[in-house]
């Protein structure tokens, strides 16, 4: 009997390819998730794309979810209240551990489907009666690092059509088989804000709290609107050309003292930061085993950057240390540090502090 897969689509290029890949083997049913207010996010533009998709393309039946009830409680909130800590969380991985893929398996069971599905560049392999998250064929696109927190019970219900799969190959499929959003741009930054200002979202949310601008020197140059705004690594928004005795070139946020509310800033971008390593909280295994500890792991402690050989120290269930051979760069505490060993995702955390 033809297994039934519910595909959640978000009116891109990935999720519109997938549903057409899962269409060719299985019974589909789409699902629209909304998360979010419709006119901050765009998703009614979104939600047309879908529809178009699913009525007159694939032909499929769709269903329109709404979760933003749930976002609201288990995503939004906190990222509020991290960011009040000085802290830069990942809403997207917040909500796939404690919204997305939860709410869709309550739903594909509730329709007597089987599987879920969603257009992620990532490979699930089942070995040894484990399921694995190994990254996509496109290096470039693999999103693994977003799914570091789904167990074994919700990865058992779960297809990944586009693992094997270039974006370029993805784009080529979609605009063979007529899906007029072969070329829509992929979707970038935190879902309920989309193209709109940070700080200016944010302060609906956060009051101002008016702090100093420092460099590394301690030298005064400017002031800010409240740490919480800024993210280490940042230099957009905050207005500090034309300081006198300073070239032209911008500033970066090298770290932050949330406690004094203040910034410190400097011109070198590429300053050499060594950290041993980092304490690691709230971890998430899709597989541990014991022998992890004693053995080379490499991690990534942002999306955008490679992965970085380490070991693994466990100090409590709740939080452990990673010692890298060579953590050269910017650490944001808040952001999720994620585990491979070769290929595959084994887990994850968030990152509390650095090691110096």
């Amino acid at each position: 009997m033809c297994k039934k897969v519910l595909i959640a689509m978000s009116g891109g290029v990935d999720s519109s390819v997938s549903a057409y890949l899962l269409k060719q083997k299985y019974i589909v049913e789409a699902i629209f998730i909304n998360n979010w207010n419709f006119n901050i996010c765009n998703n009614s533009k979104d939600l047309l794309d879908v529809i178009n998709i699913t009525n007159n393309i694939l032909k499929i039946k769709l269903h329109i979810l709404d979760f933003s009830k749930e976002f609201w409680e288990k995503v939004f909130i906190k990222t509020i209240k991290e960011y009040k800590k000085g802290k830069t969380p990942n809403p997207d991985i917040l909500c796939n551990k404690y919204v997305k893929f939860n709410k869709l398996i309550k739903f594909m069971k509730s329709i007597k489907f089987d599987y879920i599905s969603t257009g992620h560049y990532v490979k699930l392999k089942f070995i040894n009666n484990k399921y694995f998250l190994k990254k996509s064929k496109d290096l470039y696109q693999d999103q693994s690092y977003f799914l570091y927190s789904l167990n074994q019970k919700i990865l058992k219900y779960c297809i990944f059509p586009l693992g094997d799969m270039t974006k370029y190959n993805v784009r080529k499929l979609a605009k063979k088989n007529k899906l007029f959003n072969y070329n829509k741009p992929s979707s970038t930054g935190i879902c309920f804000i989309n193209n709109k200002n940070f700080k200016k979202f944010i302060s609906k949310y956060i009051e101002k709290k008016y702090g100093k601008i420092l460099t590394l020197d301690n030298k005064y140059i400017g002031n800010h609107d409240g740490h919480y705004y800024y993210t280490i690594g940042q230099r957009k928004g905050l207005n500090l050309g034309g300081i006198k005795n300073y070239n032209s070139k911008p500033w970066y946020i090298i770290k932050k003292d949330c406690k004094k509310n203040i910034l410190y800033v400097s011109q070198n971008k590429n300053l050499n930061f060594l950290y041993k390593g980092l304490i690691v909280k709230n971890i998430d295994w899709i597989f541990f085993k014991s022998n992890f500890l004693s053995i080379k792991i490499t991690a990534k402690i942002r999306y955008s950057i490679n992965c970085i050989s380490c070991k693994l120290y466990i100090i409590n269930k709740n939080y452990l240390i990673i010692i890298f051979d060579n953590l050269n760069g910017i650490v944001v505490p808040g952001q999720s540090v994620v585990f491979y060993i070769n290929n595959y995702c084994i887990g994850g955390g968030i990152i509390h502090k650095e090691i110096l």
